[in-house]
C-alpha cells in the first residue's frame, strides 16, 4: 500500500473513531434516539427540508464510514418522517453512503487485497460479469449479510460504481420499507429485539424468497426466449442422450444409468474414444517399451552389460495394440449395456433441443450431453498437404520405425513421443515455436524435461517456426529462427501442436450453439449451452484437454441434466492435476509460479531437490525436484509441481491435500514409509518449516538445555 493510501486510511479510521467515541455512539443508541423523538419531530414540522437534508447527511456519513447505527437511523427515519418520506430519505441516503464506502474500499484496499486473494476475487468478478447486477441484488435482498460488509467487499471487485449504486438502491428498498415501517413504533420499543415481531419476521422470510423467485423468473424468461420457435414434446423417449463414447461420454452415461435414468449413448466410431484408441493408452504402452530399451542401454552403470539393443518395431506396435485390446472390454458396448445404458453405434444428428436422429430413427429426450471430443489441430504450412504427415491419431499405423522423425510441437504429446521414438532408435528433431518446452509449466520444470530429452538424443529446437514443407524424394521441413532459415530432412513428420474440438456434423450449426474463439462449444459454469437442457463435456468444450478433466465434467453434466430442477452444481476445476509422461515425469496441480505472477497473487515458493532424497540416490534417479506454492506466512497449498521419477503418482498427494484443505504442517506430521519417493513430499514440507523456525523459542530452549547441563542460563 502506498504512503498516500495509508495516510488516507488513517484519516478515515480517525474520523470514524472520533465520530463514534466522541459522543456519536451515544446518539446512535436506542434510548437516546427515543428521547430525541419529540425534538426531532418539532424540527421536521418547523423546517421540513432542512431537517431532511441534515438527517440524510448524517445517514450518508455513518454509512460511508461503515459505523454501526444504520439500522437505528432507518428506524428513526420512520418515527420522525413517516413511512413514505422516511423510505425516500433512508433509501437514497443508504445507497449514496454505501457507494461512497465501496469507493473508499476500492481506493484504499483493492490492490493489496487482490494480491492476497486475487483468485477468489476473480471468481466474484466473473459472477458479476456473468449475472450483472443480479449478483449484488441477491446479496442485498438477504439481510443475513451485513450491508457494510457487502459495501467493503464489492469495493474489491470490478463492479462499476453506477451499477453498484442503482442495484443497491433497488435491492435495499424492500428491507428499507420494512424497517422504516417498524420504526413508526420506535417510541414504544424497550429494545431492538422488540422490532422482531412475527409480522416483521414474516416480511423478512418473504424477502429471503425474493432472490429465488427472481432467479426462477429470469431463468424462465431466458429459456422462453431461447426455445422460441421450437416445439417441446409432451413426453420423452429418454431422460438423456449422450453423443460420443470417449471418457467424458462414458462416465456421463454410466452415472445416468446408475441413478436409473433411461439413457442412450451414441458413438459412430470406437468405444473409448481417443484416450483408449489413439491417445493415453497406446502412448503409455509405447513409452514403457521405450523405457525398457533405455534401461537396457543404461544398464552398464549398474554393472549390467547387454550388448547392442535391437528393436523389433513390429513387436513394439503389437504390444501397443495388445494394451488397447486388453483395456477395450472396460469400455465395451456389452459392459455398458449390462450397466443399463442403451448403446447405439451410429451417427447422431440433433434436430431440435429435445430430439436426436440416430441411424434414421428419431428419439425425444429431456436432456442432451455432447461429448464428441477433439482431433489433432493441423497448422496452415505451405506444402504440408503434399506429404503424408502423421498426427497423434495416425502414428499408431506405422509399420516401420522412421529413421528421421521431425515433430512439430513441444507440448506434452510432442515431448512424450519425441523421447519414446529417440529411445527406440529414431533420429528425432523436436520443433517448438515458443522459447521453452511445455509452455504451461514453469521454466525450471521445462528445463529438466529438455535436459532429459537431449540426453536421449533429441534435437530440441526452441523459438523455431515451421514455415514450409518441401516434398520430394528427400522431404524437408524449413524452419525459421530469427532471421535464419534451415532445412531439416525427415522420413516422417508428426504434427503435435494441439487439438481442436469436433463441432461439425451433428447439429451444432442447426441449433446455433455458440462457439468460443478457439472453436470449442460455449457453455456456462454448469456446462450448459445456450439451451439449458443441452450440455457439453470433454475436449469439445474444454478448457482442459485431459481425459480425467472430461470425466470430472461428466459428473456435473449428468447430475445437472437429471436433477438441475432441484439443484445445479458449478464445475469446479480448482484441484485438477496433470502429468506429462516423459522420463522424468512432469506433474502439476493448482498454480504454477508463472500463473501466480501473471495473476498478481503473492506466494511463497518452497523447493526440495530429488538429489537429496535417499530413494532417488539409490535408484540413480536424482533429476528433478518438488516445488510447492503456499500463501505467504501460511502452510495452505496453492499449487505444486513435481518433476522427477513417479511425479504422476506423487502429485496425487498434493491434489488430495488441496481438495481436503490439508496444509504442509499436517503433511510434515504424517509418517511416510522409508525409503520412498513419497518422502520428498514430507521433505518439502520440512523445508518450509525450517524457514519459519521460532527463533525466540529456540534460543530459550538452548538456554534451558545449557542450564540442565549445569551451566549458567
Amino acid at each position: 500500500m502506498s504512503r498516500t493510501k495509508a495516510l488516507l486510511l488513517l484519516v478515515v479510521l480517525a474520523a470514524a473513531l472520533a465520530l463514534y467515541f466522541g459522543g456519536g455512539a451515544e446518539y446512535l443508541a436506542l434510548a437516546k434516539l427515543q428521547s430525541l423523538l419529540g425534538q426531532a419531530r418539532a424540527q421536521v414540522d418547523a423546517h421540513p427540508l432542512g431537517a431532511a437534508l441534515a438527517f440524510a447527511g448524517l445517514y450518508v456519513v455513518v454509512t460511508a464510514l461503515s459505523l454501526p447505527g444504520a439500522l437505528l437511523l432507518t428506524l428513526f427515519a420512520g418515527a420522525v418522517f413517516g413511512l413514505w418520506r422516511g423510505v425516500l430519505i433512508a433509501s437514497f441516503s443508504a445507497s449514496i453512503g454505501a457507494t461512497l464506502a465501496m469507493l473508499v474500499s476500492r481506493y484504499l484496499l483493492r490492490d493489496s487485497m487482490r494480491k492476497r486473494f486475487g483468485q477468489r476475487l476473480k471468481r466474484i468478478d466473473a459472477g458479476i460479469e456473468r449475472e450483472g447486477g443480479f449478483y449484488l441484488f441477491a446479496l442485498r435482498l438477504v439481510p443475513v449479510f451485513p450491508f457494510f460488509v457487502i459495501n467493503l467487499a464489492m469495493g474489491l471487485t470490478a463492479i462499476r460504481a453506477w451499477t453498484f449504486y442503482w442495484v443497491s438502491q433497488l435491492g435495499m428498498l424492500a428491507g428499507t420499507v420494512v424497517y422504516v415501517n417498524a420504526g413508526r413504533e420506535l417510541g414504544q420499543l424497550q429494545s431492538l429485539s422488540g422490532i422482531l415481531n412475527w409480522r416483521l419476521l414474516l416480511a423478512f422470510a418473504a424477502l429471503g424468497l425474493l432472490p429465488l423467485i427472481a432467479r426462477k423468473l429470469l431463468d424462465g424468461l431466458r429459456a422462453r426466449r431461447v426455445y422460441k420457435g421450437w416445439n417441446k414434446p409432451t413426453k420423452f423417449d429418454r431422460n438423456l442422450i449422450v453423443i460420443g463414447a470417449g471418457a467424458a461420454g462414458l462416465v456421463t452415461s454410466y452415472i445416468a444409468a446408475t441413478v436409473r435414468a433411461k439413457v442412450t449413448l451414441v458413438e459412430k466410431a470406437e468405444m473409448g474414444g481417443d484416450c483408449l484408441n489413439r491417445g493415453c493408452v497406446p502412448s503409455k504402452a509405447l513409452i514403457r517399451v521405450a523405457r525398457a530399451a533405455s534401461e537396457a542401454r543404461e544398464g552398464a552403470r549398474f554393472g549390467i552389460t547387454t550388448g547392442k539393443v535391437e528393436i523389433d518395431f513390429g513387436k513394439v506396435m503389437a504390444h501397443v495394440r495388445d494394451a488397447i485390446n486388453d483395456i477395450a472390454p472396460h469400455d465395451s458396448p456389452e459392459r455398458y449395456c449390462k450397466l443399463g445404458v442403451d448403446v447405439v453405434k451410429a451417427e447422431a444428428m440433433i434436430v431440435s433441443p429435445w430430439e436426436v436422429e440416430i441411424d434414421g430413427k428419431s428419439l425425444t429426450t429431456r436432456n442432451i450431453v455432447i461429448a464428441t471430443g477433439g482431433r489433432p489441430l493441423i497448422p496452415k504450412i505451405p506444402g504440408l498437404d503434399e506429404v503424408d504427415y502423421l498426427t497423434s491419431d495416425t502414428i499408431w499405423n506405422l509399420q516401420a520405425l522412421p529413421k528421421r522423425l521431425v515433430i512439430l510441437g513441444g507440448g506434452p504429446i510432442g515431448c512424450e513421443l519425441a523421447q519414446a521414438f529417440a529411445r527406440l532408435g529414431s533420429k528425432v528433431s523436436l520443433i517448438e515455436m515458443g522459447d521453452q518446452l511445455l509452455g504451461r509449466e514453469d521454466r525450471d520444470v521445462a528445463a529438466v524435461v529438455q535436459a532429459a530429452l537431449e540426453h536421449d538424443g533429441v534435437d530440441v529446437r526452441l523459438a523455431h517456426k515451421a514455415v514450409e514443407v518441401k516434398a520430394g524424394t528427400l522431404p524437408t521441413l524449413v524452419v525459421e529462427h530469427g532471421k535464419d532459415k534451415a532445412g531439416i530432412p525427415f522420413d516422417a513428420l508428426l504434427v503435435a501442436i494441439g487439438r481442436s474440438a469436433n463441432v461439425a456434423g451433428f447439429g451444432v450449426d442447426k441449433l446455433d450453439l455458440g462457439l468460443r474463439k478457439n472453436q470449442t462449444i460455449e457453455t456456462d459454469e454448469f456446462l450448459r449451452t445456450r439451451f439449458p437442457n443441452i450440455y457439453c463435456v470433454g475436449d469439445v468444450t474444454g478448457p482442459y484437454q485431459l481425459t480425467h478433466a472430461g470425466a470430472h465434467q461428466a459428473w456435473y453434466a449428468a447430475v445437472n441434466a437429471l436433477f438441475g430442477g432441484v439443484k445445479s452444481f458449478r464445475a469446479d476445476y480448482r484441484v485438477l492435476p496433470a502429468c506429462t509422461f516423459t522420463e522424468p515425469e512432469a506433474a502439476r496441480v493448482g498454480l504454477s509460479e508463472a500463473e501466480a505472477k501473471a495473476q498478481d497473487i503473492e506466494v511463497e515458493v518452497v523447493k526440495y531437490e530429488l538429489s537429496e532424497l535417499d530413494r532417488a540416490i539409490a535408484e540413480g534417479a536424482t533429476a528433478g525436484f518438488v516445488k510447492v506454492l503456499v500463501a505467504p506466512g501460511k502452510d495452505r497449498i496453492l499449487g505444486a509441481s513435481v518433476v522427477g521419477e513417479r511425479a504422476g503418482e506423487l502429485i496425487a498427494v498434493f491434489a488430495l491435500a488441496m481438495k481436503q484443505g490439508i496444509g504442509l504442517d499436517k503433511i510434515l506430521g504424517t509418517v511416510f514409509a522409508y525409503p520412498t519417493f513419497a518422502e520428498a513430499i514430507k521433505s518439502v514440507a520440512g523445508e518450509r518449516r525450517k524457514r519459519h523456525q521460532p527463533g525466540k523459542i529456540l534460543r530459550l530452549a538452548e538456554r534451558y538445555h545449557r542450564w540442565k547441563r549445569g551451566g549458567s542460563a
